[in-house]
């Protein structure tokens, strides 16, 4: 009796705390949200110049969720229906992607067979004019919002290209942006399919595509998650279940509230649970694409090949706000079927500088997959076979940041009607030429760390007033650079021809000639073709003896 007395009398006592704790924390947010009010009733009301309130307000909560963590976010109106087109991949448009270049836009990608390519539209196209109003100095969303709207009306632009004014009718349609971008045969055994996505339907997207594969008599496949940053998280397991028969626990998250505590199973029998599977990953393969490379690697199922993924291991919901607004909130951290959850950044514990703390290799925990394998947590999904980063040299990454590649594959497209077989197409050394020739007729936009220099040095001796004197010093400087960079562009001619090959393949075989030019170039798809060929050392990364 006085034991159950004694029990009674601590369960008041907790339940007298919990609910002062829950007090003490409603009257400090209600505290809180006063003195937000008054401050932005103050600014509104008193600051010397007229603010904008929903700009104000908008600034504000954007601040106090990026003390969280950088996918804590809130959408005003559009920016939801811009958010929910994103999650679903369809909106109605011209099926096109730009880049900023200047103070105009240029197409840097068509969609095959979509409105823009229908009506002619060309990669390299610089956007002047859209239905008569012009957009010098616009930026991209802008000109991405006036290209978007409903199906079946007209968006006229006038466009320059290689000098000429070109008008253009394009007819927008529904666009679905898939989430297989490619898949086909790498080799005559080997399938291949690219996933840039995980929006709706891209579990069924995958599974289609192996079937397909299967049907052209491949023996093995490739799955590519590289620079795939993720997406919806039940797709990822949809995914999984392709090759993972059904009852399988893929995934399960866990965080402060119940609706937080949730296990996700494959439902349903595997595609194909034993082709044999490579995973190629990188550090831009973040999220579900970390969900899918995982559960594959704990489970045995296939050879995790390329660079450590990125280590977001955390969950998000889309909440309903008022006035049609929403927000996206981290509710949950997520573990795979080993136990082990791959966050990388603890937004919990910053440092004096307010950037998030990374694990600590000696506070890894260590699991074991299905076959006994150890694999620890905290810092993405190591690789079974880890690859180095392919290293693009300093003279092309100039040539591309000045735009000299993508210009010049404009001008061969204009010039050239066809190239036939892209895997049987490849540059002449007078091609080579030409492009020598045409880089000198033109300046690099970009400069290298030695002429920025030499712009600083300019600078100083301008406020110093030695500039007139060192006038001709500086120009012979220049022109010896200049003629430095032609001799580094002989040394890496056959990278250059490389970058070249491929920009102006994809104006011919659009995304398709990215991994085309894969199969033969790509170390880490080369790789997988190694391990596919040795099945005792397939096995043998898998733990099976």
């Amino acid at each position: 009796m006085l034991k159950d007395i004694k029990i009674l009398i601590l369960s008041f006592v907790a339940l007298f705390f919990i609910a002062f704790q829950s007090a003490n924390d409603y009257f400090e947010i209600s505290k809180n949200i006063e003195i937000f009010g008054a401050v932005y009733k103050t600014v509104n009301r008193d600051y010397v110049d007229e603010p904008k309130p929903g700009e104000l307000m908008k600034v504000g909560i954007d601040a106090m969720l990026a003390s969280l963590d950088p996918y804590t976010n809130y959408y005003t109106e559009s920016q939801a229906e811009d958010a929910m087109i994103m999650r679903s991949g369809e909106y109605g448009g011209i099926g096109s992607r730009s880049i900023k270049r200047e103070d105009y836009i240029y197409i840097s990608d068509i969609f095959k067979g979509l409105a823009a390519d229908k009506a002619g539209l060309k990669i390299g196209d610089k956007i002047v004019e859209i239905n008569g109003k012009n957009f010098k100095g616009k930026s991209s969303d802008e000109v991405g919002n006036a290209l978007k709207g409903a199906p079946n009306t007209k968006a006229n632009l006038v466009v320059e290209r290689n000098g000429q004014m070109v008008n253009i009718e394009i007819n927008r349609e529904e666009i679905k942006l898939k989430n297989v971008t490619y898949f086909g045969l790498a080799d005559s055994e080997t399938g291949y399919i690219r996933l840039d996505h995980f929006m709706m339907g891209a579990g069924q997207e995958v599974k289609d595509a192996l079937i397909k594969l299967k049907a052209q008599g491949i023996k093995q496949v490739i799955l590519d998650l590289r620079d795939n940053g993720g997406g919806l998280l039940h797709e990822a397991v949809n995914i999984v279940n392709v090759f993972i028969g059904s009852g399988e626990m893929v995934v399960y998250s866990d965080g402060r509230v119940m609706d937080a505590k949730k296990t996700y199973k494959t439902l349903d029998p595997a595609t194909d649970a034993n082709i044999p599977l490579v995973v190629l990953v990188n550090g831009r393969s973040a999220s579900a694409s970390e969900i899918v490379s995982g559960a594959i690697q704990d489970f045995d199922r296939g050879v995790v090949i390329g660079q450590k993924t990125f280590g977001k291991g955390l969950v998000q919901n889309v909440k309903p706000l008022i006035y049609r607004t929403q927000m996206k909130v981290t509710i949950a951290k997520y573990y795979i079927p080993s136990g082990r959850c791959i966050q990388e950044l603890d937004y919990s514990n910053k440092g004096k500088d307010g950037k998030a703390t990374i694990l600590a290799d000696s506070l890894k925990k260590k699991f074991k997959t299905r076959n006994g394998r150890e694999v620890l947590d905290g810092g993405g999904v190591m690789p079974d076979i880890a690859m180095p980063v392919q290293k693009t040299s300093s003279i092309v990454q100039l040539l591309d940041r000045s735009y000299l590649i993508f210009d010049f594959a404009s001008k061969y497209h204009a010039e050239h009607a066809q190239i036939g077989d892209m895997k049987n197409f490849m540059l002449t050394d007078k091609d080579y030429e030409d492009f020598k020739a045409y880089v000198k007729t033109t300046q690099f936009s970009q400069k290298n760390e030695t002429e920025t220099q030499l712009q600083k040095l300019i600078e100083t001796a301008e406020k110093a007033e030695y500039a007139s004197s060192l006038k001709d010093d500086f120009e012979k400087m220049k022109n010896t650079i200049n003629t430095l960079k032609l001799q580094e562009m002989d040394q890496h001619k056959t990278e250059i021809l490389q970058a070249l090959r491929l920009e102006i393949s994809r104006r011919y075989y659009y995304e398709e000639a990215l991994f085309l030019n894969s199969f033969q170039n790509d170390p880490v798809v080369l790789k997988s073709f190694d391990i596919f060929k040795n099945k005792t050392d397939y096995q043998t990364l898998l733990g099976k003896k």
